[in-house]
C-alpha cells in the first residue's frame, strides 16, 4: 500500500492544476490511496508548507512542490510498489 497526500488549500490555482494530475496517476495503480488536506485546517501544515503548495507526499515523504510532473510521480509510485514491503 502506498499513501499519496496532496497538501494545498482552496483557491490555489496551482493546487487546482495539480489535483487532476495526481488523481489520474493514483487511479492508474492498485494499492495506492490519495488523501487531500488543506493547510487551512492545520496550523502545523500551514507553518511547514505555506510557501510550497501544492505539495505531494509519498508515504509521508516530500515528492514535489508547486508543480507535479505526471511521469515522475508515476515512476516514484511504481518504484515504491516494487520495493520490498511496497
Amino acid at each position: 500500500m502506498v499513501e499519496i497526500t496532496l497538501i494545498g488549500k482552496p483557491g490555489c490555482h496551482l493546487c487546482d492544476e495539480a489535483r487532476p494530475v495526481v488523481e489520474r496517476v493514483v487511479a492508474s495503480f492498485h494499492g495506492v490511496t490519495l488523501t487531500e488536506v488543506s493547510i487551512l485546517d492545520d496550523p502545523a501544515l500551514e507553518a511547514r508548507w505555506h510557501d510550497d503548495i501544492p505539495v505531494v507526499l509519498i508515504d509521508g515523504r516530500p515528492h514535489s512542490a508547486w508543480r507535479v510532473d505526471e511521469a515522475k510521480l508515476t515512476e516514484r509510485i511504481r518504484a515504491r510498489l516494487d520495493a520490498p514491503g511496497g
